[in-house]
């Protein structure tokens, strides 16, 4: 078998390949760890990245076909401009107008995740997108309604071949090749980013708000990733409209009522509104929210000491979290809907 050594960009950033040529073939993608960064959660052994698969998975991830009505689409709540959410709503929308209970999260850096959505209810990304197609709020459809109306399309025929050898379409290639799509969805190469590798300096200002970050939220939002696989508290009061408890659904535990997945803070200048409901617009606002609290013992220990931030303090540590933004990322054409 012929052999072709080449660059290919999957993130921005240089990734060796290998292109393999035969009569049929797949191109496989080397995920690379960026430096000082942890090892990925996502056992690539079960589900190894192929260009084929990543082009498959990035078709279906943008596709209405997998909603009962063919209205929605991943994409219609997970906007690449803004990180991989959506912006427009508080909370995510179905089919029909449907409104559903949460805001949606980013999808940025999923390998390195065990727990998926705000309460931990998935485990696994390869089943993860089973939630959003057969929730009824949501796409409203059943995953065996999908598949047969793949198998009915020449396109998805074509697609499924290229990445798994031969034109049959099961639900287990679906997810794989949706797994394959989200997992690749990495932020690395921010201002902060820049600045760690000692490329770029910050401000005065953003030095500052990175110490008054690193004083008072690195210990839920650890660097480098900004966010961690726990659930906490965060002291927002409830609303009485959807009386979401959180974590304690999926446990049962006293002790995880109120209690949501920390969110990473990578590209947070643009994925608003913040937490669960969606019920603050400005980073500012947060910021306000976190500096009000303290001495309340359902909180996490790193929440318990009050923030006594100053104003200037509060427009620093924006000025620091705008740093996290990425563009590169925001704007990767290998990230947005496939024109072919």
């Amino acid at each position: 078998m012929k052999k072709q050594w080449k660059y290919y960009s999957l993130l921005g950033l240089p990734v060796l390949i290998c292109l393999a040529f035969s009569n049929q073939f797949t191109t496989p993608i080397y995920f690379e760890v960026p430096k000082g960064w942890p090892e990925p959660k996502y056992d690539f052994k079960k589900n190894p990245l192929t260009e084929e698969g990543f082009q498959l998975g990035r078709h279906l991830f943008y596709d209405p076909i997998i909603s009962r009505d063919s209205t929605i689409s991943c994409s219609s709540c997970h906007l690449q401009q803004t990180g991989f959410t959506h912006v427009d709503h508080d909370l995510s929308h179905g089919i029909e107008g449907r409104i559903g209970t949460r805001n949606s999260l980013a999808l940025i850096n999923l390998a390195w995740n065990n727990n998926f959505h705000w309460d931990g209810g998935v485990n696994n990304l390869e089943v993860q997108a089973i939630n959003p197609i057969e929730n009824p709020t949501e796409m409203d459809e059943k995953l065996e309604n999908v598949i047969i109306k793949l198998q009915r399309s020449e396109k998805y025929k074509g697609l499924f071949t290229k990445a798994f050898g031969d034109e049959k379409i099961t639900s287990q290639r679906l997810l794989k090749a949706l797994a394959q799509f989200t997992v690749s969805l990495i932020s690395t190469n921010s201002k902060y980013d820049k600045v760690m590798r000692k490329a770029e300096t910050f401000t005065a200002q953003e030095q500052r708000g990175y110490d008054l970050f690193k004083a008072n939220c690195a210990s839920c939002h650890i660097e480098p990733l900004f966010s961690s696989d726990r659930f906490e508290n965060n002291g927002l009061a409830i609303d009485e409209t959807l009386n979401d408890l959180g974590r304690i659904k999926i446990t049962n535990r006293k002790e995880d009522q109120f209690r949501f997945k920390v969110p990473t803070l990578r590209n947070i200048q643009f994925t608003f509104p913040y937490m669960h409901d969606g019920r603050f617009k400005t980073l500012t606002e947060v910021v306000k929210h976190y500096n009000s609290l303290g001495n309340d013992k359902a909180l996490p220990v790193a929440l318990t000491k009050p923030m006594s931030l100053s104003d200037i303090d509060r427009v620093d540590l924006v000025a620091f979290l705008q740093t996290l933004t990425d563009k590169e990322f925001l704007y990767n054409k290998r990230f947005s809907f496939p024109k072919e």
